[in-house]
C-alpha cells in the first residue's frame, strides 16, 4: 500500500505528521539551548538533553585537577570551574562538586601519605594516591564528555 492509497484524514481531525490541526502551520521544534545543537546524555540510565558547552565544562571540571602536575594544588582546578559555571549549567554544578569532593578526598589521603613517609609506608600511599587520582579524573572526564553524570567510587561528600 503506497502513500497515495491511504484514505484522506477527515477535515476536523488534526494531522499528526504536521504537528497541528488541518490548516494550521506545523509547530516548530523547540529552540536549541545555548551552545548549539542539544545531544542526549544519560542521568542514571535515563536520557537527558544536554548541550555541547555543558559537556565540555563538565569534562574540564574533572580534567582541571591535572593542574596538580604543574605544582598547583589539584583542588584549585575543579573549584575554579565549578565556581565559574555552576549557575550556568546544572550538569557542571553537579560534576564540579563531584570532582571537587574527590580532589579533597585525594588531598586528605595525600596528607596521610606524607605524614607516614617517616615510617616508610608513606611512599607507597603517595604513589597509589597519585595513580588513582589520575585514572579516576580521566574516567570522570570521559564520562562527562559523553553526557553521563559520573560518581567517583569513593569520595567524601563535603560539598552538596
Amino acid at each position: 500500500m503506497s502513500q497515495n492509497d491511504l484514505p484522506p484524514l477527515p477535515e476536523n481531525q488534526p494531522n499528526p505528521s504536521m504537528g497541528g490541526a488541518p490548516g494550521e502551520a506545523p509547530t516548530p521544534p523547540p529552540p536549541a539551548p545555548m551552545g548549539g545543537t542539544p545531544i542526549m546524555g544519560y542521568d542514571a540510565g535515563n536520557p537527558i538533553e544536554m548541550n555541547k558547552d555543558a559537556r565540555l565544562w563538565g569534562m574540564l571540571a574533572h580534567l582541571s585537577a591535572l593542574v596538580g602536575l604543574l605544582g598547583i594544588p589539584p583542588i584549585v582546578g575543579p573549584l575554579v570551574v565549578w565556581l565559574i559555571k555552576k549557575n550556568e549549567f546544572a550538569f557542571v554544578d553537579d560534576q564540579g562538586k563531584e570532582a571537587l569532593n574527590f580532589q579533597i578526598t585525594m588531598f586528605i589521603a595525600l596528607l596521610i601519605g606524607f605524614a607516614t613517609v617517616c615510617i616508610g609506608i608513606g611512599f607507597v600511599i603517595v604513589g597509589v594516591v597519585g595513580i588513582v587520582d589520575l585514572i579516576f579524573a580521566i574516567i570522570g572526564a570521559v564520562k562527562a564528555n559523553n553526557g553521563e553524570r559520573y560518581r567517583y567510587p569513593f569520595a567524601i561528600r563535603l560539598i552538596n
